[in-house]
């Protein structure tokens, strides 16, 4: 118990450190001449030209008055690369493990107490300030003078996997459905001392503002998009500085979910998020991770100068291999399958790869378009907010008509599926009639390899009977009815006989 207090406390906001409706509900990928899926041909030449920059969709409902002059977007289409600052890695992985860039948190006497015995995983290569903590949180002296714990990147965007740490693989199984500022609250019961006590209030003052907005309904999603527009909502774009009253409309309060990408694709996307937003400069777009309590532009500036370090050691990251056995007559069989139907999309690997980022319409993708409506139409504000920003000046922030899709390394230990973890397993993505309405993990957390399907690539799950749980459910459930949560779309391995999709499945294995 006190170890899942204290972690939960660390879990206050999510602004991108790395690579972030029914309306499509029962749509299908077409070629418009048919109800079959398009072809990889037909793909290369539906959205062969790059993706542009624009002042408006034709398809969104923004004021046509313009009131946010500088909310962009992107149409859909290749995204071209952009020129990152360079980066010292070794530089980049102390930055990311003990800079205060999120500088508020909880008193470090404190946060040990709640943490009491417990065993933690910590990372390596840290000062010694540092033991005893998990590898989620830095330590470090606040403006207060008071020894302070917060949480890093890590939080979200590190997991532990069959036992090891690995850095960059986004938590499947984290729980954002609990109430954060009632941890918070709860924390300052242990608080002593004036200083303490400014500490934890400022920490306390903040989440409070934002927690009603970073509630989920169930394990393993993650509310990031909203919980930045939440921040963003209390700052002023030219200043930075925070406003306990709001000065844009907060966001929903019940966010649309979100699966944490895995940040060894940063090496190739040249925009770092779902709807092709976060373009130019990567390290400033990262540096958003600092919104919570970072209050100035002279702070902000402090951060830039070591960003690109965390940015180059992020691109420096590989993914984890395939662990299992692999079939590598079947696995060449299907190589072959992979780059006739996929690879428009996702890329061809081995000794020449290339991928091309894609922006896929949603209307030929078909997956669920809660973020996509939601960042065309009401979320002009903040779009024009972050283009005014300190952030702005060397980024953008220009969402697009739909999801690009992902380069495929290492997406076998990124289960579950789509960008809003909706469908369990990648036999299920290439084969929809498979999909679970309501389904559940048999387990919560991903450290043993007997709970991971090797055959279906994804861990076990068990489908359920969506009629029991008409009524509250169980944070463990995925109930692809609500809002935000549909499987829907993507079915163009549909077409594929099961011979096939085997084909194509242990090839993946090997990305």
């Amino acid at each position: 118990m006190k170890l899942k207090l204290a972690l939960m406390l660390t879990v206050m906001f999510l602004v991108s450190c790395g690579d972030n409706p029914e309306r499509a509900a029962g749509m299908t990928p077409t070629d418009g001449n048919d109800n079959k899926p398009a072809t990889d041909t037909e793909l290369k030449t539906d959205a062969g030209e790059n993706s542009r920059i624009v002042d408006q969709l034709d398809n969104a409902q923004v004021d046509p008055t313009r009131q946010w002059a500088f909310a962009k977007y992107a149409t859909a289409g290749l995204i071209e690369a952009t020129q990152q600052r360079e980066g010292d890695t070794a530089r980049g992985y102390q930055a990311l493990l003990e800079e205060p860039y999120v500088s508020c948190g909880l008193p470090e006497r404190v946060f040990r107490r709640l943490l009491g015995d417990a065993p933690v995983v910590e990372a390596p290569n840290r000062t010694e300030k540092a033991d005893g903590l998990p590898f989620s949180v830095n330590v470090f002296t606040n403006d207060f003078g008071v020894s302070t714990v917060s949480n890093n990147c890590l939080t979200c965007h590190g997991t532990q996997l069959f036992g090891e740490l690995v850095i960059g693989l986004g938590n499947e199984f984290q729980d954002f459905t609990a109430d954060a500022s009632a941890l918070v609250e709860r924390a300052g019961f242990l608080v002593r001392g004036e200083e303490e006590t400014k500490s934890w209030e400022q920490y306390a003052d903040r989440v409070a503002a934002i927690a009603p907005y970073s509630r989920m309904h169930t394990l393993g999603v993650n509310p990031a998009n909203n919980l930045t527009f939440a921040l963003i909502a209390h700052r002023d774009a030219t200043s930075n500085e925070w406003s306990d009253t709001p000065l844009l409309k907060m966001p929903p309060t019940d966010p649309p979910p979100v699966s944490v990408p895995p940040w060894w694709r940063m090496s190739k996307k040249p925009a770092m998020f779902w709807l092709g937003e976060g373009r130019g400069d990567h390290a400033r777009i990262m540096m958003a991770a600092s919104m919570l309590c970072t209050d100035s532009l002279d702070a902000l500036k402090v951060i830039d100068e070591y960003a690109p370090d965390i940015r180059a050691f992020i691109a420096d990251i590989e993914p984890p291999s395939w662990p299992f056995p692999v079939d590598d007559s079947l696995a060449e069989t299907g190589q072959g399958i992979f780059e006739q139907n996929c690879s428009s999309c996702h890329g061809t690997y081995g000794e020449t790869p290339e991928y091309l980022s894609r922006l896929v319409p949603i209307e030929t993708v078909a997956t669920d378009a809660t973020l996509v409506d939601f960042a065309l139409n009401e979320g002009a504000p903040y779009i024009d907010w972050f283009n005014r920003s300190f952030f702005g000046e060397m980024s953008m922030a220009a969402p697009g008509p739909g999801y690009v899709a992902p380069p495929l390394d290492g997406v076998w230990a990124t289960a579950p599926f789509l960008h809003n973890g909706s469908v369990p397993s990648l036999r299920a993505l290439l084969d929809s009639k498979l999909r679970p309405k309501v389904w559940r993990h048999r387990v919560q957390d991903s450290s043993d390899p007997e709970s991971y399907n090797q055959s279906d690539i994804g861990w076990h799950y068990d489908a359920l009977d969506a009629a029991v749980y008409m009524g509250q459910k169980p944070v463990e459930i995925y109930d692809t009815t609500l809002s935000g949560y549909s499987n829907s779309g993507h079915i163009f391995g549909d077409h594929l006989d099961e011979e096939q999709r085997n084909a194509v499945l242990e090839y993946i294995k090997t990305l």
